[in-house]
């Protein structure tokens, strides 16, 4: 019997006297609830492909196929610079599982029987973003591993390459809940992908992931200056190869609080007119 299969009728235990406010108890039916979440993918591993094997097909295909080309036949200089760029695309493609799960879940009715949980309203959309801190560090783990076995050098020190990223991390945490506030609006997990595929693409081409941003014509040099992905990869690169870090990070910092200030309260209103 798990958690979800006990009765909640006549329940007295400390879930339902949260002791220490409103705030402590979000917090702890969201551990729990992440919890949950976190023994889902334990259970089925395969879920975690587009956070593994794509990034590294990325990695290889533009290092090995286009790299001689766009990089004036220097893959290793490519490499250099392209890693830190797919490192933040693959972090806004990781978080489109977490709107894909969520909708299934709603689906299934699993929402459901939390409703029947006397938990707080928001911790099963808290708790699932928080368990996709183990889905975008294992990104991060498996593009500097394998860009190192490919010969890329972080040529910046320790203490930047983690700073690098938990800024990673932090952004993904932010930009998921796009993905969540499309599960809530969308009717199927394969429209939340296609969404999601429609508004990333476009983010993470139209940005500096691949090329100079000198490099393109002026009119889409002006869509790459306001991208939130290119802040990022500046502020990525910069603190793992070398570069300017302090504007960059600051405009990434500010894209952040936006994102969670702006798609924060539009997912919880939608999650409350779906569930």
């Amino acid at each position: 019997m798990t958690a979800l299969d006990v009765p909640t009728r006549g329940f007295t235990g400390d879930i339902d006297r949260p002791r220490g406010g409103a705030l402590a108890a979000l917090m702890r039916h969201s551990l729990a609830l992440a919890r949950r979440s976190l023994i889902k993918t334990v259970r089925t591993p395969e879920a975690l492909i587009d956070v593994t094997v794509q990034p590294v097909i990325f990695l290889l295909l533009f290092t090995y196929l286009f790299g001689g080309a766009i990089g004036a036949g220097d893959r290793g200089a490519y490499l250099q610079f392209l890693l830190p760029g797919l490192l933040a695309q693959s972090l806004a493609l990781g978080g489109i599982a977490l709107g894909q799960n969520l909708n299934a879940d709603i689906e299934k009715g699993v929402f459901d029987r939390f409703r029947s949980l006397p938990v707080a309203r928001s911790a099963p959309l808290v708790g699932a973003v928080s368990a996709d801190i183990v889905r975008y560090l294992t990104v991060c783990v498996f593009m500097l591993g394998f860009g190192t076995l490919m010969g890329f050098r972080v040529e910046t020190g320790f203490l930047p390459a983690v700073a690098a990223v938990a800024l990673s991390i932090g952004f993904g945490l932010c930009f998921c809940w796009i993905s969540v506030w499309v599960g809530m609006l969308v009717r199927t997990p394969g429209a939340v992908q296609g969404v999601m595929f429609l508004l990333i693409f476009p983010l993470s081409f139209g940005s500096n992931v691949f090329v100079q941003t000198d490099t393109l014509p002026g009119w889409l040099q002006a869509f790459v200056q306001v991208n939130p992905i290119t802040p990022l990869v500046s502020t990525i690169r910069g603190l793992l190869v070398g570069g300017p870090v302090a504007h960059n990070l600051t405009v990434t910092l500010v894209w952040m609080a936006g994102l969670l200030v702006v798609f924060v309260p539009l997912a919880l209103r939608a999650y409350a007119r779906r569930a």
